[in-house]
């Protein structure tokens, strides 16, 4: 596949839901996954992330973004990206200039070298912001600070009317019970294209593991979530239908720390 078909692969799934994009301020997050087989694969995709697709992708006008490889998750060995766009439409603009930039060439070719797998398969999702969170939050930071841990939840549910239910009980209440606790939410969003539909996404930074347990202790206890969480029509036999999670630390170029 030449460039242009890859950076054009890359963001076909925009052409599914572009009549969305006037309707909604709110960002659009990729979430990229790339799976791996090796460490060669991990270490060379690294480089390829932080020596190449970051700097393009600022140029470009991506952002915020950030790189995670897993503590905890399902499929490792693998690397993640996660790319903010203000919208379908930018995300759209912002490949054809990545697609154009000559500097962004010679580390894509050199990525895609015929004789040596960079990664075994590629899988990404396109998420729209919440409307009570409508852009990604980068977690304030200094040099001298410890990386985070980030965890990445998805929710599925049975169908599109049980989603947005459970996207409301977040929109209205539960994500002000995660920053009234101390919690630090990075991103929440509604899955537009990607597999195990209807689903959403989010993700939460901690201190640490152990600031992690205890956090969700407090948040399991609070007094607020418990009488939500038994409100008909949005208990989670309701509107949830499976939980899965992924346990992250943030590479070390990652502006997302």
């Amino acid at each position: 596949m030449n460039r242009r078909g890859f950076m054009t692969a890359m963001g076909s799934a925009t052409m599914a839901t572009g009549s969305m994009a006037a309707t909604s301020q709110n960002a659009i997050f990729e979430l990229r996954y790339f799976r791996m087989r090796t460490g060669n694969q991990v270490q060379r995709t690294s480089d390829f992330f932080s020596k190449h697709f970051l700097t393009a992708a600022q140029r470009a006008g991506a952002g915020p973004m950030g790189f995670f490889a897993p503590v905890i998750g399902e499929q490792s060995p693998f690397l993640l990206s996660v790319v903010s766009y203000p919208s379908l439409a930018a995300m759209e603009s912002i490949y054809e200039k990545m697609a154009a930039d000559k500097e962004f060439h010679k580390g894509f070719d050199e990525y895609n070298a015929v004789g040596e797998l960079s990664y075994i398969r590629m899988e990404n999702a396109l998420l729209r912001a919440f409307n009570s969170m409508p852009a990604i939050e980068v977690p304030p930071t200094t040099p001298k600070r410890a990386p985070r841990l980030f965890e990445l939840r998805t929710y599925e549910s049975n169908n599109m009317t049980a989603a947005k239910r459970k996207v409301k009980m977040f929109n209205e209440g539960e994500i002000g019970i995660f920053r009234r606790l101390g919690m630090t939410p990075v991103f929440f969003g509604e899955t537009i294209v990607g597999r195990n539909l209807p689903n959403l996404t989010y993700m939460l930074a901690f201190d640490d593991l152990a600031a992690r347990e205890k956090l969700w202790r407090a948040f399991g206890a609070d007094a607020e979530w418990q009488k939500m969480r038994v409100q008909p029509g949005f208990t989670d036999p309701e509107i949830v239908s499976n939980i899965s999670n992924s346990i992250l630390r943030p590479m070390p170029f990652s502006p997302i720390q």
